[in-house]
């Protein structure tokens, strides 16, 4: 599945769903049953949005990691 704002609403959903499902003690069947396929949704949604989402921030060229909100020589811990 191509649209990742549609796996992170369906995980979100249901993760709200298992948490209330839980407080009103749902039986244990099917609260096993959720918590066992949670983590396959999750790992569903990480993939489609690592896929799919695009990426619109500043790019880091040759350096291996960054900061958007600090400059580079910000970043060099002499305070």
């Amino acid at each position: 599945m191509k649209n990742y704002k549609f796996a992170t609403l369906f995980v979100t959903a249901y993760l709200v769903l298992y948490a209330v499902l839980t407080a009103n003690n749902t039986p244990y069947s099917v609260v096993t049953a959720m918590f066992v396929l949670s983590p396959f949704l999750v790992i569903w949604m990480a993939l489609t949005v690592l896929k799919y989402a695009r990426y619109s921030g500043k790019e880091l060229n040759d350096e291996e990691w960054g900061y958007q909100d600090k400059e580079k020589t910000e970043l060099n811990g002499d305070d």
